[in-house]
């Protein structure tokens, strides 16, 4: 499904951090093309 595609993580501080996201993104065929983790406040 993700295959081919380019991602762009947007984490939450609070919540679950780009680079988790990030970990779980690489074991399929997407391209991370972005990460960052903000504060929403």
């Amino acid at each position: 499904m993700l295959e081919g595609k380019k991602i762009a993580i947007i984490g939450d501080r609070d919540g679950i951090p780009a680079p988790a996201i990030q970990e779980c993104i690489e074991t399929t065929e997407a391209e991370v093309v972005f990460g960052s983790t903000e504060c929403f406040v």
